[in-house]
């Protein structure tokens, strides 16, 4: 015989409504319309910098063609970002990424301007040698055990030993015109301009484009939401689902019509929707995306439970060297020559990236998304003090408090999720 449990009321019912999470119900049924700092935060606080900015700069950093320079000039740090996220999130770190930016940059120069290879070879070449140089340090990080930080910053010294021995200790160029457009290029206005009023012309097609991802923002997210309730999960309240959907598409659609209105998409910009879109992907549904935070959020948990945590640490590194790779060619490319320091401090620019952009110090926290924002917060930092006319040094002190101010946020909000007495 089934008996009713008492409702609960007082002290101990304001503890439960306490306890629960963001987007639950209180006991009265009605949905708490509270947000999540940790997740939600970074999205703010980007949008409170662009203000700034925008409001110091007399409205230059908004300026269609600041834009578009602040997505190519940031390029291979965002590619850089989202494969060091994946490394963090496993509770490793990877100091070589610049020196590996700029061998493989090198080698690279040296197929197609030394030796004259046909560019898709070269380039297939240059990723298949980040791709070995990743493996390289992938076992002896993953399987004899040296703890990454030391791995890594070993081959920071070895690659770029390598690159000065690969170059002669002077750059190389030019490079063919497709690499160059790679880096530096446009898309063609397929469709024509259309009117937009006091903002004039822009590219039709770039329009659609925006609208495109607009709508596949909006239905991936409501899918996701259905998906979450159908197995009895908590999920945002509607307003403040529809509110997320509509600032985002905004974003989206504000950043495009600026775009339209200069050259068009630049295409490193395509690259890099196609890598977040993939990379987003194999995070939130595939397998090894699980193993992935499984073993940066416990390591003995996940082995116990079959995870094959040396395999996943290994393919990491892979990865990492393949992007790197990329980010070489495109960094190359846009300067037209490979040169001997090329990369150097891009480690520091993608693991401040990745922090700024959620990433847990121990591991097993952060997004691609938030990695590509952290990565755009110091972008939009270094253009708007350039507009500003700040010296360089100015510029670094802004960038270190804002990378500790993130990391200071991670471990607060930790404390105090981990203390009954701070909740």
């Amino acid at each position: 015989m089934s008996r009713t449990a008492p409702a609960k009321t007082g002290a101990a019912a304001t503890a439960d409504a306490a306890a629960a999470p963001p987007g639950a119900a209180t006991p009265a049924g009605r949905p708490r319309l509270t947000v999540n700092v940790r997740q939600s935060g970074i999205y703010i606080a980007f949008a409170l910098i662009v203000v700034l900015f925008a409001v110091l700069t007399g409205g230059d950093l908004l300026q269609p063609q600041n834009i578009s320079n602040i997505i190519v000039q940031n390029s291979y740090i965002l590619i850089l970002a989202i494969g060091m996220i994946l490394i963090i999130i496993s509770g490793h770190i990877d100091l070589s990424v610049g020196s590996l930016v700029g061998v493989t940059g090198a080698i690279a120069a040296w197929l197609m301007v030394s030796h004259h290879v046909a560019w898709p070879v070269a380039l297939l070449l240059t990723l298949v040698a980040g791709a070995a140089i990743g493996a390289w340090q992938g076992y002896w990080t993953a399987f004899f055990g040296i703890p990454s930080f030391i791995v890594t910053l070993a081959g920071m010294l070895l690659f770029r030993a390598l690159t000065m021995t690969v170059l002669g200790n002077q750059g190389l160029g030019p490079f063919p015109d497709q690499v160059r457009t790679l880096s530096n290029g446009f898309t063609s206005g397929y469709l024509g301009n259309v009117g937009l009023g006091p903002l004039g012309g822009a590219d039709l097609f770039s329009l659609l484009v925006g609208i495109v991802l607009v709508a596949g923002l909006a239905v991936s997210r409501w899918r996701t939401r259905a998906t979450r309730l159908g197995y009895g999960q908590t999920v945002d309240p509607v307003p403040v689902f529809l509110l997320k959907i509509v600032a985002a598409g905004a974003l989206i659609m504000a950043v495009t019509v600026q775009l339209a209105r200069f050259h068009n998409l630049p295409w490193v910009l395509v690259l890099l929707a196609v890598l977040v879109l993939a990379y987003s992907l194999l995070t939130a549904r595939s397998v090894f995306g699980r193993h992935v935070y499984a073993v940066g959020g416990n390591l003995q948990a996940a082995v116990l439970s079959g995870v094959r945590a040396k395999s996943v640490v290994f393919w990491l590194f892979v990865n990492m060297g393949v992007l790197s790779a990329l980010a070489g060619i495109i960094f190359a490319g846009r300067l037209n020559q490979a040169g001997p320091t090329a990369g150097n401090t891009f480690e520091l620019d993608a693991i401040a990236a990745a922090f700024i952009g959620g990433a847990a110090v121990q591991g097993g926290v952060g997004k691609v998304v938030g990695a590509i924002t952290g990565g755009l917060i110091m972008g939009v930092i270094n253009n708007g003090m350039s507009l500003m006319g700040a010296p360089s040094e100015r510029v670094m002190l802004v960038k270190g408090l804002v990378l500790l101010a993130a990391v200071a946020f991670d471990v607060w909000t930790k404390r105090r999720a981990g203390s009954p007495l701070l909740r």
